[in-house]
């Protein structure tokens, strides 16, 4: 998962406060100024979601204003969830 953070410029992980991710860790990217593709860490597995903010200072500590669930228990062996991360980033 690690190349799959570095890779796609994830952040580094940190505690949500806004009470969306069960206070769990959460990264995020930025596709646009208020679009973000957000991993949640659980335990050992993460949930991929594209989320809507005013600004990404608002993640983690605010709610989406949209939110999607893209992925559940992401597996990068899975082309299908490969997939979901590539769709944002393709020209």
């Amino acid at each position: 998962m690690e190349n799959i953070f570095k890779y796609f410029q994830f952040s580094d992980f940190f505690k949500d406060v806004s009470g969306t991710f069960s206070s769990n860790e959460i990264s995020y990217t930025e596709l646009n100024e208020t679009h973000f593709l957000i991993f949640e860490k659980i335990e050992s597995s993460y949930n991929l979601y594209v989320a809507r903010f005013k600004n990404k200072k608002e993640i983690g500590k605010n709610p989406p204003e949209i939110i999607e669930t893209l992925v559940e228990n992401y597996d990068k062996s899975i082309p299908e969830h490969r997939m979901a991360i590539k769709q944002y980033f393709a020209e």
